[in-house]
C-alpha cells in the first residue's frame, strides 16, 4: 500500500475505533454488561455500517469508491 493511500485511509479507521469505543462505552454505562457475545455484535455493526454512513455523507476515501464509479468531471 502506498503511503498517499495509508495517509488517506488514516482518519477514517482512528474514526470507526473512536466510534466503536464509544459505542462499547455507552452499551456498557446506560445498559450494563451484557456479555462479549453482545459487545462484539455491537463492534461487528459499527464496522460495517460505517463506510456506508461516510458514502452516503460524500466524505468516503477514493480507496472505498467502487471501480465503475467515475471522479467527478469525467463523466
Amino acid at each position: 500500500m502506498n503511503r498517499n493511500r495509508f495517509l488517506e485511509l488514516l482518519p477514517h479507521y482512528l474514526a470507526n475505533l473512536v466510534l466503536v469505543l464509544l459505542a462499547i462505552t455507552a452499551l456498557r454505562r446506560f445498559v450494563g454488561d451484557l456479555g462479549f457475545v453482545v459487545e462484539l455484535v455491537v463492534v461487528v455493526a459499527v464496522v460495517l455500517a460505517y463506510p456506508t454512513v461516510v458514502r452516503a455523507l460524500g466524505v468516503a476515501p477514493s480507496a472505498w469508491k467502487s471501480s465503475d464509479e467515475k471522479p467527478p468531471g469525467q463523466e
